[in-house]
């Protein structure tokens, strides 16, 4: 089993509402499951979102925490819902209504990486599912409601930047409608995670250093944004998908040789992040 579920960063002094989280950045693969999947080593982290963790590490500098995953997505994902289970490949499930994250195979214990490739043969134990669930799907969920929690209490308002990185060829079904291919996308369910304004300056942020952003297509925010985004109450959700093909080699799954470029961009726009909850906001009314 990973050794956890999560890891929190923590600033010296909180200056900000904004928490970063990167739900999908864990890379700690047990040794039991390696040798039950059917992938070799550089396979099953194709889904990872390798390095994300390191490319937000500045947020405590800068007055943030930063919530990582230990656990990897492969294992248990951390940005789907405790009951999306995949009857094709959890013994005793029945199907769970028309979900296309679960019939896909990307359910809340994964049947598949990218490009639909199989982790398993044949099926798991219910009872296998169960205990990763709540080892590690609770534990980092009952932390990050901490985290907003304490945020929101501090601040007045909770700005969660839910950080993840997409294939480069995630884009190429859109790219054709921009002039410049989108190299970060920003998804906030079509309004319903986040309030207007606070997406703005998220935006602004990126497009400061140079990026070119688009916001929901083709990513508009999965489980996290869904159940914590709550802009009527001064909590607001941001889903981040950055372009892998800037910082790492997709196929070895290694950091490009100007990583440390890249990084220290981000430093930059994390900075700019950080900012937007930088002041306390009134408490609303009961």
């Amino acid at each position: 089993m990973p050794k956890a579920a999560y890891h929190i960063f923590r600033p010296e002094q909180r200056l900000s509402a904004v928490v970063f989280a990167s739900p999908h950045s864990g890379h700690d693969y047990p040794e039991d499951f390696l040798n039950r999947t059917v992938l070799d080593c550089r396979e099953i982290r194709s889904s990872e979102d390798a390095f994300v963790d390191v490319l937000f590490d500045s947020a405590p500098e800068a007055g943030a925490p930063l919530l990582a995953a230990g656990a990897p997505r492969c294992f248990v994902d951390f940005n789907r819902a405790a009951d999306e289970l995949d009857p094709a490949l959890i013994e005793g499930v029945s199907r769970f209504g028309r979900n296309p994250r679960v019939a896909s195979g990307l359910g809340v214990i994964p049947r598949v990486v990218a490009n639909g490739r199989p982790i398993y043969r044949g099926k798991l134990p219910l009872a296998e599912a169960q205990r990763r669930i709540s080892r590690y799907w609770m534990p980092y969920h009952d932390a990050l409601k901490g985290l907003l929690r304490e945020t929101h209490e501090l601040f007045g308002q909770a700005v969660l930047i839910d950080c993840h990185s997409m294939p480069h060829e995630a884009m190429d079904a859109v790219s054709r409608s921009f002039i410049r291919r989108p190299e970060v996308v920003l998804g906030d369910r079509f309004g319903a995670a986040a309030s207007p304004h606070i997406v703005d300056r998220v935006e602004a942020a990126f497009v400061a250093q140079g990026f070119t952003v688009v916001r929901n297509s083709p990513f508009a925010g999965a489980y996290v944004a869904q159940a914590y985004g709550r802009p009527a109450r001064n909590q607001h959700v941001i889903q981040v998908e950055i372009d892998r093909s800037l910082y790492m080699d997709e196929r070895t799954v290694t950091p490009r040789p100007d990583f440390d470029q890249f990084h220290a961009l981000m430093r930059r726009v994390i900075r700019d992040l950080v900012q937007i909850g930088a002041e306390r906001q009134p408490l609303a009314a009961e």
